[in-house]
């Protein structure tokens, strides 16, 4: 048997979410058992959807042979000291308190790992801080891990949200969910844009190409993207582009790239959702500037007043947080003959 002390970060959790983490070896069907079966919490029997409350005990009845082939963490662990992984902090922090963390994500970094690189993404850079900084104790934890709230490109640079506890992150993905909160991004598009765009439609994945189309029907997931122009650019030998700023309505992968290219507008650089008629601008951008990639920057966010609703996050109602345009994406915005104001 096995007893677990419900934290503060594992409050607020349904039994079989928790366990779900907790045993991540084991299927949602053994999950279910274990919950029918094996598991009580203050000696009580309780359903899948029962939510947990700091200071109760939640009793596993398997053995440790079960329990380790399941995959739950070893007690043993927590007496050790905390290894840090070998990733270099590249990150900024645009604003830090004791619920959340805004950091500001460089070029070329993931958000999360994939199955290329799992050490050296922000993820991990983050949490190494927080445990650095004493902020986070992974041999107290059950489940929970610092995370991001939003993900980016790896090329795409900016403001990431990232929960410092449970609670914090659960507010942050719902605010998120609900639209309490807004994104906007800078963005340098092909050709004039001459007054402000509201796009919409439906968004689907090819997966194996990892590109998206944009569609003119309900067939995929709705999308919403704001565009307003700021400056238009030109270069070359009459070439044109648009200075924008973007406000990401939804947050769908590849949204933005995908809704200015489908909309005549690709963004410079980007050439997985290029066009005909932006060869000459990536041609030139790439030559001068060696940009063989979007060029977009997720400038800041703003949380909205309905926020101030938010039980452990209210403070941050109407709240804005912002990333500098990074150096390379400065001299690019010159080099094309932006006035670089912003």
């Amino acid at each position: 048997m096995r007893e677990i002390i419900i934290t503060s970060n594992d409050a607020g959790r349904r039994l079989d979410r928790f366990l779900r983490k907790y045993l991540p070896g084991a299927s949602l069907g053994e999950v279910y058992k274990i919950i029918r079966k094996d598991a009580k919490v203050d000696s009580k029997r309780r359903s899948e959807s029962y939510i947990l409350n700091e200071g109760e005990t939640l009793g596993l009845y398997l053995s440790d042979d079960t329990l380790a082939a399941f995959g739950a963490p070893d007690p043993s662990v927590a007496k050790r000291p905390v290894r840090h992984s070998a990733a270099k902090r590249s990150f900024g922090i645009v604003y830090e308190d004791e619920n959340i963390l805004v950091a500001d994500k460089p070029y070329g970094l993931l958000t999360h790992g994939d199955s290329h690189e799992k050490k050296n993404h922000l993820a991990n850079q983050v949490k190494d801080y927080l445990i650095a900084s004493g902020a986070y104790d992974p041999r107290n934890e059950r489940v929970f891990t610092p995370a991001p709230a939003n993900r980016l490109d790896r090329n795409t640079t900016g403001v990431v949200l990232f929960g410092k506890t449970s609670s914090a992150m659960r507010e942050l993905n719902r605010m998120i969910r609900e639209d309490d909160i807004r994104k906007f991004y800078y963005t340098i598009a092909c050709g004039i844009i001459k007054g402000d765009m509201h796009l919409g439609g439906s968004l689907v994945k090819d997966e194996a190409a990892n590109k998206v189309s944009i569609l003119n029907d309900d067939s995929g997931k709705d999308i919403e993207t704001i565009v307003r122009p700021l400056e238009v650019l030109t270069f070359g030998s009459g070439l044109k582009a648009t200075l924008c700023e973007v406000e990401l309505v939804t947050g769908r992968s590849h949204q933005i790239r995908a809704h200015l290219a489908n909309a005549g507008h690709p963004l410079i650089g980007d050439s997985k959702y290029a066009t005909r008629d932006a060869a000459g601008v990536n041609a030139y951008v790439s030559k001068r500037f060696g940009l063989t990639t979007q060029l977009l920057h997720a400038d800041r966010i703003e949380f909205l007043d309905r926020a101030a609703g938010s039980e452990s996050l209210g403070y941050l109602a109407e709240r804005c947080f912002d990333a500098p345009l990074p150096k390379r994406f400065r001299e690019i915005l010159t080099g094309l003959g932006g006035k670089n104001r912003y």
